[in-house]
């Protein structure tokens, strides 16, 4: 029922930009906070970027200042600009919807993945 699909990922330099895009569906997207994490080869899974139901962000410290998180409620469309990208971004992305508290069903509802690679 629940479908999160990520596009927007490929190859890029060093210094460019990419936009992610995930939508989901099976969900009142509305109530839900978003997240974006990634997973680079031999890593693990970390917190890239985060938006709440009313719009606030957070980011890791290692994106900070280079990627943008956003929410586009009528499409129930998360995503992440990433500019100055940089080699160690180079990474699987993932969206992440958070069930809210008050709602039964599984508390995570992950993405597919998009394969975003960094490299001259």
């Amino acid at each position: 029922q629940v479908q999160l699909v990520e596009s927007g990922g490929g190859l890029v330099q060093p210094g460019g930009s990419l936009r992610l895009s995930c939508v989901a569906s099976g969900i009142d997207f509305r109530f839900y906070s978003m997240d974006w994490y990634r997973q680079g080869p031999g890593k693990e899974r970390e917190l890239v970027a985060g938006i709440t139901s009313d719009g606030r962000t957070n980011y890791g410290d290692s994106v900070q200042g280079r990627f943008t998180i956003s929410r586009d409620n009528a499409k129930n469309t998360v995503y992440l600009q990433m500019n100055s990208l940089k080699p160690e971004d180079t990474a699987v992305y993932y969206c992440n919807a958070e069930t809210p508290a008050l709602l039964a069903g599984p508390r995570n509802h992950w993405g597919q993945g998009a394969q975003v690679t960094v490299s001259s």
